[in-house]
């Protein structure tokens, strides 16, 4: 039990990651990223890649997968600097399926869909699992911290005042002399990285990756984590990332014992908690559990 609680903090994290990265680009800068899911897999995949064939270290291999997922971002975000609202969205999750289109057809690379198995992680095969799974837990548990340091760095800053300035209304942003596409691709970039750190991070852990792992249905949840957290409060994304982690588990439990349900029906049953959890939180914090505070500048 002890083993199975580790395990399920990790993955917490790892969605804390994912929610911080939405976090600065939507809850900071405004603009809709679904394809959430298409960064996070870009990332699994450059450092599986590098740490499995080309024999690179783990933190090489982390670092790659955040430069290359920022320039990936940064490419995404110049193409559609100057879109909004749905058209934006449409973009974003348009990406994500090409990410998975190319993992599962380019089998020379890939292995398609029978995924890329064996992917290195510290210690593996040196300590006993549970052991792993602690090591594994303090690395998340200190990016994510320092994730978390960075973000709140970045909200306080001048720099993050413009992002929500942009947010609100970027015309007059730009008409008080602000580069706001430059400002959009850096964020939109920061973010794209830190999604692929995340994917990086998922990528070693579970010693194994596949097109399949990578649904649409991750950038819906990371989604509904940061509205439960509360869009714009970086503390909030990563209290949102835990709960939607606690009612995927939790439900496990509840809708275990049902009779008569096949595993899809389970399933279904599953995903319905899961939604009606959200919605009750919802309900009762509509700004989110931690709602944003717009921080006071700093006077000298």
């Amino acid at each position: 039990m002890d083993n199975y609680l580790v395990a399920m903090a990790t993955f917490a994290g790892i969605y804390a990651l994912l929610a911080l990265g939405l976090n600065l680009v939507w809850g900071m800068a405004g603009m809709i990223n679904l394809g959430l899911v298409g960064f996070f897999a870009f990332g699994a995949y450059v450092s599986a890649l590098l740490t499995k064939k080309a024999g690179w270290p783990m933190a090489a291999g982390l670092v790659a997968a955040i430069v290359l997922t920022a320039a990936a971002g940064a490419v995404v975000a110049l193409v559609t600097a100057r879109l909004r609202g749905d058209y934006l969205a449409i973009i974003t999750l348009g990406f994500s399926e090409v990410i998975r289109l190319v993992a599962s057809n380019e089998i020379w690379l890939t292995n398609g869909t029978d995924g890329i198995s064996g992917i290195p992680g510290p210690a593996r095969g040196q300590v006993t699992p549970a052991t792993f799974n602690l090591i594994y837990l303090v690395i998340v548990a200190v990016v994510v911290l320092a994730a978390l340091f960075l973000m709140e760095r970045v909200r306080g800053a001048p720099y993050g005042r413009v992002l929500r300035a942009i947010r609100d209304d970027d015309q007059v942003a730009a008409v008080a002399g602000k580069a706001v596409v430059a400002f959009k691709v850096e964020a939109f970039a920061v973010s794209a990285g830190l999604l692929g750190l995340a994917g990086g991070l998922f990528a070693h852990y579970t010693s194994f990756i596949a097109p399949d792992g990578f649904t649409s249905l991750i950038s819906i949840y990371v989604v509904l984590a940061l509205t439960a957290g509360g869009t714009g409060n970086n503390r909030g994304a990563v209290l949102g990332a835990a709960l939607v982690v606690f009612f995927m588990e939790s439900t496990r439990f509840v809708t275990g014992g049902l009779p008569g349900l096949k595993p899809v029906q389970v399933a279904a049953v599953r995903e319905l908690l899961i939604g009606l959890s959200l919605i009750v939180v919802l309900r009762v914090r509509p700004a989110g559990l931690l709602p944003e505070r717009i921080p006071r500048p700093v006077t000298p």
